[in-house]
């Protein structure tokens, strides 16, 4: 069970330890100071807000303590209105350091009278029960302060997962949607394909055609020609031969030609067009690695002991101002302080690894092919001889 000598002794630890701590960072390290002011600063007002509810209230109703916790609390506005001052500082500043050891000096100047002036007055007005009815307030105060900490620090920790959630679903609708744009350039990258496939393909129907056309050209130009009549046959196989002769040397050129019979002929005119595609190629990739270097470094940090004096001195008068002739007991705790190391981490900078995408517009030059036609009549002799054949025919 926690006594109020033990509550008043070991209070201050954990305040003092931060100061410690404190005193011993650098100006680089303004993070770790951030923290350790903070955490400090919830120690600091917590230890004078249960002091001041709980203990100080009933010390006022006694006349031996009064004027010990009126200093108490003076005590206690100077410790906040220095530890405010701190924080308005910037931790990075060289003003910030000196600003420290102020406030731990004044803080244990203030633990110090406690220990020797209030903490014999507080066990010899206060009986065992108020002594006890006072620790047990400012524990449960602790103990509702840390399970209030404890609830706000579950708080944050459910509210970074929940923004570790929105960042990861941000991330899968990021991936989703470069997954659909690759998707729609694969897609447009077959379609290209189809395209180009579709023109091949017409290119060589076109070319099947100008073949089957050129066939039957030769065919038409091998066959005799016939009038119906054996008479008008026979009679016009002279002229006949020689045009045979000639559209047999004119199949031999490298453009067909052919007689048609039909009333109507359509020749098919074909032209290429160039169709140009995107594919994606691989240029090289850029590799970036992390690799940890480490650097001895060096502090100097002052460091204080505290040691008890006994002494003995001639008292200033000879009357007696105190309880004399009992006896009495006063503890006295020796300190010293010793280095406590910690490291912090902090980004210095950032590095960021990003592709970035620019336009450029390529002219691509090929060849088309098309099909053309040219108009050209026969001469007069041979119409004049194809209106005689078909009036003879009549």
């Amino acid at each position: 069970m926690t006594t109020i000598r033990q509550l008043i002794q070991t209070s201050p630890i954990k305040a003092n330890d931060l100061l410690t701590r404190l005193t011993e960072t650098s100006d680089n390290a303004v993070k770790t100071r951030e923290r350790l002011l903070a955490e400090l600063k919830s120690e600091l007002e917590l230890s004078t807000r249960l002091e001041e509810e709980h203990l100080l209230p009933i010390l006022r109703k006694h006349k031996e303590t009064k004027d010990l916790a009126t200093q108490a609390l003076n005590d206690n506005k100077q410790t906040l209105k220095l530890l405010a001052e701190l924080e308005q500082t910037p931790k990075g500043s060289e003003e910030f350091a000196p600003k420290v050891a102020e406030l731990k000096r004044v803080f244990q100047q203030s633990v110090r009278d406690e220990r020797k002036e209030l903490l014999p007055a507080v066990a010899k007005v206060l009986s065992d029960e108020e002594a006890q009815t006072v620790v047990e307030k400012i524990e449960d105060g602790k103990a509702e302060f840390e399970e209030a900490r404890r609830a706000e620090a579950e708080q944050r920790r459910a509210e970074q997962r929940s923004e570790r959630d929105r960042a990861d679903e941000a991330l899968a609708r990021e991936e989703e949607a470069a997954e659909r744009e690759r998707r729609s350039r694969e897609a447009a990258h077959q379609t290209a394909e189809q395209v180009v496939q579709t023109a091949e393909a017409i290119n060589e129907s076109s070319r099947e055609m100008l073949r089957s056309a050129g066939e039957s050209a030769q065919r038409v130009a091998a066959a005799p020609i016939s009038s119906g009549s054996l008479f008008w046959d026979a009679m016009f196989g002279m002229w006949g031969l020689p045009q045979l002769s000639s559209v047999a040397r004119s199949t031999t050129s490298p453009a067909s030609t052919r007689q048609s019979t039909h009333e109507e002929e359509v020749i098919p005119l074909a032209e290429e067009t160039l169709i140009v595609g995107k594919r994606t190629v691989n240029r090289g990739t850029t590799t970036v690695r992390r690799y940890v270097v480490e650097t001895p470094v060096e502090q100097k940090v002052t460091l204080y002991d505290e040691r008890v004096v006994v002494e003995r001195r001639r008292p200033v008068t000879d009357a007696a101002t105190g309880e004399t002739l009992t006896e009495l007991n006063v503890e006295m705790i020796e300190t010293s302080e010793v280095p406590v190391v910690a490291k912090g981490v902090k980004v210095r900078e950032e590095v960021v690894v990003r592709r970035e995408r620019t336009k450029r517009i390529e002219t691509v030059r090929d060849t088309v092919r098309r099909d053309e036609v040219d108009v050209s009549s026969k001469n007069e002799s041979q119409s004049n001889r194809r209106a005689n054949l078909s009036y003879g025919r009549k």
